[in-house]
């Protein structure tokens, strides 16, 4: 009987997730979902390659899907959660039940499809040995497949739980951002790899059990298939904790009693920065990023890059913290209702009140160790810092994605949003953007010298202060439609998002390309090989302009900056709204109302 319960459950629970997904997938949504479908397709065609030319480089590749799986649903606020167990706790469903049905409903989806045809590369080597090899490949696949959606769901959860105390937002802080640095530095890894080999214990995680089951070793599935049960028990357990949380007490806290209004709204700021568990975890998981990313080649016994650990901190926070004003929901209203009063300076001056000093400290510590570049470090340091603070408000008013009330945010913390996409998007254009800040600071250093120092001063306090100021009198003008985004989650017509969704399916597949993959010739074979250009680094991993002739390399790297800038250009010229530079016509794509009067 209770074996027949459960099916039912689980049937109804996927039943319950494919509805809901056929009706959500439309606009922008679909939009994202298509080119992560495009981008998951090939990663999935690279690894199955793999299988064609070795088992270690196919036990490698695995070992990669099993950390997309554990990291990637941390980063993008808790992962896909159609289904979220809050909605069955008043069903009188046990743990148990409760996690065999949205485990079945989890395979629902683009992402488990597109990690089930990677897993062919197990079909492929089974054939290539033999016809048993071959039988056992399809249930490793399915197995496989089951614990990397199981370690996902109970890192998600572990994290979350971890969030609730100050020591495990930190801890998981640190550790989140210690590993997805490593990911972004793995060329480091490769190099290593590459001289020593791949290392023997990606066969023993997780990941390599299924290609080890394949290639005969026939314990390897039962070890899966025990922990397929060892993972759905542990998130049984921990779907009860969360159902059944607690909230923390911030009793005993020292009162509050500044004397100007922006002492109060500094002072307000930096209590949030020491209460949230979310930001605690933000903040940790900068420096962590930032520390571990400029350290990684010190493997390799290159220490070039450790003198940007602050500056890499200072772009990675202001990342996390693009959405400001949607984080803090319905708050809004407090500075709406007082006459005259706009709180963006406090912001400002409470983000680099918690920012700054890390950061300064970071880059003098580092830099000294390396001896330099001195000039151009100093020089990056305050454009960067002005940049960020004079971005971080202005891009959260006019992009702002409507957040959750903290109070009322759900047992899983780390969604503070209900829409991940908008949240990623605001992060990867707010690190274009800050790195952006930096630009002419740093040209000015590798051209002059110490004089790039005073460009840094004069570029980072105007950044401040502008964006600031722009951010200040979107806030008065645009306040009431703010406060009514957040409270209702619906953005007004004339959003980018709107304009977005009356586009072309050409128009949209251009504009996705280029704020997808604008940051690529921007960042990496722009900026960072610009400097490695004046660190006199040649021949560098795939930064293409250290392989050019002396005379070429920073053509090189500033014809792909200016490519960047084009591609970013493109996009938001398709997804400006048409109002803006075609006064009195309909948007591609927008009905013609009888009697609609259009207004700028």
């Amino acid at each position: 009987m209770a074996v027949a319960l459960t099916t039912v459950t689980m049937l109804t629970m996927a039943r319950m997730k494919v509805a809901m997904l056929r009706h959500a997938f439309h606009g922008t949504r679909a939009q994202t979902a298509g080119t992560g479908a495009a981008l998951g397709a090939l990663l999935a065609a690279g690894t199955i390659y793999l299988a064609f030319i070795g088992p270690d480089p196919l036990a490698a590749g695995y070992a990669v899907w099993l950390l997309g799986w554990i990291l990637g649903p941390i980063f993008m606020g808790g992962g896909d959660e159609t289904l979220r167990p809050e909605y069955f706790s008043l069903l009188g469903l046990s743990p148990r039940r409760m996690a065999a049905g949205l485990l079945v409903s989890a395979f629902v989806g683009v992402a488990p499809l597109v990690s089930l045809t990677a897993l062919l590369g197990l079909l492929v080597a089974g054939v290539r040995l033999g016809v048993v090899n071959t039988l056992v490949a399809a249930p490793a696949m399915v197995l496989q497949l089951a614990v990397f959606v199981l370690l996902s769901k109970v890192s998600v959860a572990l994290v979350g739980l971890a969030l609730r105390t100050r020591p495990g937002a930190i801890a998981s802080g640190v550790l989140n951002g210690a590993i997805l640095a490593a990911l972004g530095q793995v060329w480091v890894f490769f190099v290593v790899f590459g001289q020593t080999g791949v290392p023997a214990a990606v066969w023993y995680l997780p990941s390599g059990w299924g290609l080890l089951a394949v290639r005969g070793q026939w314990w390897a599935l039962a070890a899966l298939a025990f922990l397929v049960l060892l993972l759905l028990g542990a998130w049984a357990a921990l779907l009860g904790l969360r159902t059944g949380a607690a909230r923390l007490s911030t009793r005993g806290r020292r009162p509050m009693r500044p004397a100007t209004a922006n002492g109060a709204i500094v002072a307000k700021e930096l209590r949030t920065w020491s209460r949230d568990l979310v930001r605690n975890h933000q903040l940790t998981f900068a420096l962590s990023y930032g520390v571990c990313f400029a350290a990684s080649p010190l493997i390799l016994g290159w220490d070039g890059m450790l003198p940007y650990a602050g500056l890499i901190f200072i772009v990675m926070a202001a990342a996390m913290t693009s959405n400001l004003y949607g984080t803090d929901g319905t708050a809004l209203w407090l500075t709406l209702m007082t006459p005259n009063a706009s709180d963006v300076r406090g912001r400002q001056l409470a983000w680099l009140s918690a920012h700054a000093p890390v950061a300064v400290v970071l880059t003098v510590a580092f830099t000294a160790v390396t001896g330099g570049p001195w000039p151009l470090i100093l020089a990056l340091l305050p454009a960067l810092l002005g940049g960020a603070a004079g971005l971080v408000p202005l891009v959260s008013v006019y992009g702002l994605v409507p957040g959750t009330d903290p109070h009322r945010r759900a047992g899983n913390p780390l969604r503070t949003s209900e829409d991940d996409g908008g949240l990623t998007g605001l992060a990867y254009l707010m690190l274009a953007l800050v790195l952006l800040t930096g630009v002419p600071a740093g040209l000015v250093a590798l051209r002059f010298g110490w004089a790039g120092v005073a460009a840094g001063v004069v570029t980072g306090a105007l950044c401040y202060w502008g964006f600031g100021l722009l951010a200040e009198g979107r806030l008065r003008s645009q306040g009431p439609e703010l406060l009514n985004v957040m409270r209702t989650g619906r953005k007004p017509q004339t959003t980018m998002a709107s304009r977005f969704e009356h586009l072309s399916t050409t128009q949209k597949t251009i504009a996705g390309l280029c704020f997808g993959f604008g940051a690529i010739p921007l960042v990496p074979q722009g900026i960072i090989a610009a400097v490695f250009v004046a660190n006199d680094t040649v021949r560098h991993s795939w930064f293409l302009a250290t392989y050019m002739p002396p005379g070429l390399r920073y053509p090189v790297a500033a014809a792909f900056v200016v490519l960047g800038l084009a591609m970013y250009g493109t996009g938001l010229w398709f997804v400006t709204p048409r109002s803006s530079r075609q006064r009195g016509r309909p948007s591609p794509g927008e009905p013609v109302r009888a009697g609609c009067r259009c207004r700028p």
